[in-house]
């Protein structure tokens, strides 16, 4: 499991906890450079992973983020089958021999160009987040779990794995994301509710809630995120709050213990015999509302 590289989910913090749990965290884009650095470093210095995100244009950035150990360099775009993203990657990969994670992309073909600049990951996801609105504004994306297959038939051929990124919110979509291809799922809005998350705790109507923002947002461009481009746009995102969930652990926790059970009821013991022995079957809306819990007058 990794977290998401928004400035609402993941800094030191969640980079910390996530990688504790046996995932990691990306570190966002919006964090200066003076504060990415010396997350990374503590981080390294307690012996755990971390990644950072970076723009295909931050090659300084890219260089000491590297040297300061970073596990992996992601290039952070919406739009990842573009050819500044190609070269970006090609850079990354043959100047400094880093790890890096290259999209966002959602076809065979934009899989099949990042691949050969030399990505070692790919992330998978083009509309589908929770706090995103391209697919309303832009009219592009491709439903996420089709864009999972077609992009992970592409790229198991070379071995390189599939970071299904979006649409994530119960643990039964981890289970899909992972036996459609995935290689790990990345997440953001179920994160961004923790303690671990960046921001304080909002007292409303009493409850507890905490900011989230998706970084095509207005106020996420305002504060520096070019993962929509560079010039003046419509936002790609939207913004507000989202319930407070405790810490990260029981989140994390609670997916995994739900996609253990899914693979039990597949027969699989491990990600392969998921992939392998999982069979997707067509839902109509009679078939999705007996899917739900139903009929209570309250539900405990």
């Amino acid at each position: 499991i990794v977290s998401s590289p928004m400035d609402t989910v993941t800094e030191e913090e969640m980079a910390i906890a996530m990688a504790e749990m046996g995932g990691i965290g990306v570190l966002h884009r919006n964090m200066s450079e003076e504060r990415a650095l010396k997350a990374i470093k503590r981080i390294k210095e307690l012996g755990l992973k971390v990644a950072a995100a970076i723009g295909h244009k931050d090659r300084e950035r890219a260089a000491k983020y590297y040297s300061a150990g970073a596990d992996a360099l992601l290039i952070d775009a919406a739009h990842g089958h573009h050819i500044n993203i190609v070269k970006a990657t090609r850079w990354v990969k043959q100047q400094l021999g880093a790890e890096v994670i290259s999209g966002n992309v959602a076809t065979p073909e934009a899989a099949e160009a990042l691949i050969e600049a030399g990505a070692d990951a790919l992330r998978v996801g083009i509309g589908g987040g929770h706090a995103c609105t391209t697919r309303e504004i832009a009219g592009v994306g491709v439903p996420q779990l089709t864009a999972i297959a077609w992009v992970a038939d592409v790229a198991s051929e070379y071995g390189v794995p599939v970071i299904a990124d979006g649409a994530i919110e119960k643990p039964a979509d981890v289970v899909k994301a992972l036996a459609a291809g995935g290689d790990t799922v990345m997440l953001g809005y179920l994160l961004a509710g923790t303690d671990e998350a960046p921001g304080a705790i909002v007292y409303m109507d009493g409850k507890k809630y905490k900011a989230y923002r998706g970084m095509g947002s207005p106020s996420a461009l305002k504060a520096g995120s070019q993962r929509y481009g560079e010039f003046k746009r419509t936002p790609e995102g939207v913004e507000g709050l989202v319930e407070y969930r405790g810490p990260v652990r029981e989140v994390i926790e609670w997916l995994v213990n739900g996609l253990k059970q899914g693979m039990g009821y597949v027969g699989a013991s491990n990600l392969e015999e998921l992939r392998n022995k999982a069979r997707f079957v067509r839902l109509s809306p009679a078939g999705y509302l007996e899917s739900r819990p139903r009929g209570f007058s309250i539900e405990r």
